[in-house]
């Protein structure tokens, strides 16, 4: 029987885990913060679970359109102790599902912290073991061992956080109320999300981006669409703006920007990326090859340079995303246990970001396209002109699409919109299985619905064809 040990125990470790256990793989997860890891417990689902709480403020907004008055969004009081401690309780039970389904499977799981000893005989690999309760330290032997250690929080040494008022993206759910004025530094898609959920609940946001839009890695007409409805509700959003430093001044803080102008707040997030925990796991003294940043190198197998040694994650650096971190980790097992496995392939990835609207992508990206690296046609298709759009009250979003020139193939896809987290998946089907717009067009949609919107801009692009 195969001995599998895996670091980690998040979307890439615990996928990772069922995988190989279905294999009839003995295997063991030693994971510091429990089942899930810190994307279930710490990130990923607690950030949404609170996305999900500001939607129902949102749900207030502007209802008089609809013949619905109220005393609009000063009526609602938001109760921050009860919205986070929700947050909290969730997280936990999603972490005691993942715990129980892994001792189902027959996994057996560490609480505590590992690393990398020494190579023993032939293709086996020590991995020491320091558990939490104190116990001494002590070594397991696995033919396969994956890391899937994830990534923490960067922490400038000019604006370290206190978790009182300059705080990570992991420390806003241990605050007593909400802030009176929160100051958002990084623009990308975390520090976005949480602009956008604090803004909804009625708290008024300074956004700081050093680039010249918000989430500047995304679909550029998208990120300015958003960009626009932050601004029209309210935000304050500094561009082209860095921030030097961050320092607390009694119940407030100061962010100094670079050009010398002084920022002012209740409370700073900070939303400055994350570094990989790769650091003491005894990587480089094993020989596996470490990339600038500390990511670990992988291939689309999960493989390192070391036989027997994988990594999955954002360990790896490869892409953010839970969705590729459990995909790496399953490939891994099968690679390595010897089963048939297609390489990763990022082109069919769907990403969303969980704004109010929402931003999703697949396939090839604008910029991809305009810089001539993939041939493509393109239609953009705003839903305002959709007859569900339209009774939802939904002035902003689009759906836009490309395809192959001559075969009209789906390359690629962008949806601004409520759920576009969910309006994504067909697009993302036809990108996976080499659809065509013809395809797409002669698909019956409901009627009304914002999916209708998807096959329209499919029937655009194929009056090309005739003309």
């Amino acid at each position: 029987m195969s001995r599998i040990v895996i670091i980690g125990g998040g979307p890439a470790g615990y996928e990772a885990a069922l995988v190989a256990a279905q294999l009839d793989a003995d295997v063991t997860v030693v994971e510091a913060d429990g089942a899930g890891g810190a994307c279930v417990l710490h990130d990923c689902v607690p950030s949404k679970t609170f996305i999900a709480s500001s939607d129902v403020v949102t749900g207030y907004r502007d209802t008089d359109e609809f013949g619905i008055h109220s005393d609009g969004l000063e009526a609602i009081t938001v109760d921050a102790p009860a919205v986070y401690s929700r947050v909290k309780r969730l997280a936990l039970a999603q972490s005691g599902d993942i715990h129980a389904k892994l001792i189902k499977a027959g996994v057996t799981l560490i609480r505590g912290t590992a690393r990398l000893g020494e190579d023993t005989l032939g293709h086996t690999h020590r991995v020491r073991v320091r558990p939490e309760d104190g116990d001494a330290e002590y070594a397991v032997d696995a033919s396969t061992v994956l890391i899937a250690t994830g990534a923490t929080p960067r922490r400038l040494p000019t604006a370290l956080p206190d978790g009182e008022r300059i705080l990570t993206w992991r420390q806003v759910y241990d605050l007593p109320k909400l802030p009176e004025h929160l100051i958002v530094i990084g623009s990308g898609v975390t520090g976005a999300e949480f602009a956008s959920s604090y803004l909804a609940m009625g708290v008024p946001v300074t956004l700081v981006s050093s680039r010249d839009r918000v989430m500047p890695h995304e679909d550029a007409d998208a990120a300015m669409a958003i960009e626009r409805v932050f601004r029209a509700r309210g935000m304050t959003i500094l561009n082209n703006s860095r921030a030097d430093v961050v320092k607390r001044v009694g119940d407030s803080v100061e962010v100094t920007l670079s050009d010398g102008r002084v920022v002012t707040g209740s409370h700073a997030l900070m939303a400055v990326g994350s570094i990989p925990n790769t650091a003491d796991l005894g990587l480089t003294e094993y020989g596996v090859n470490v990339a600038p940043g500390g990511y670990v190198a992988v291939d689309r197998v999960s493989r390192t340079n070391v036989p027997g040694i994988y990594a999955a994650g954002d360990c790896t650096g490869v892409l953010p995303l839970a969705s590729v971190a459990a995909m790496q980790g399953r490939i891994a097992m099968w690679h390595a246990l010897g089963e048939a496995v297609a390489p990763l392939r990022l082109r069919t990835v769907a990403a969303n970001v969980f704004t109010d609207p929402e931003l999703a992508t697949v396939g090839v990206s604008q910029a991809d396209v305009d810089s001539g690296k993939t041939p493509a046609r393109q239609v953009m298709l705003p839903l305002a002109g959709n007859a569900r759009a339209k009774m939802a009250g939904l002035d902003d979003g689009f759906i836009k699409l490309f395809c192959r020139p001559a075969s009209g193939i789906v390359v690629g896809g962008v949806v601004v919109s409520p759920r576009a987290s969910e309006l994504i998946m067909p697009l993302t089907m036809a990108v996976e299985n080499h659809m065509t717009v013809d395809q797409l067009a002669h698909t019956i949609t409901i009627y009304p619905s914002l999916s209708g919107s998807i096959a329209e801009a499919a029937r655009q692009l194929m009056l090309h064809d005739v003309e």
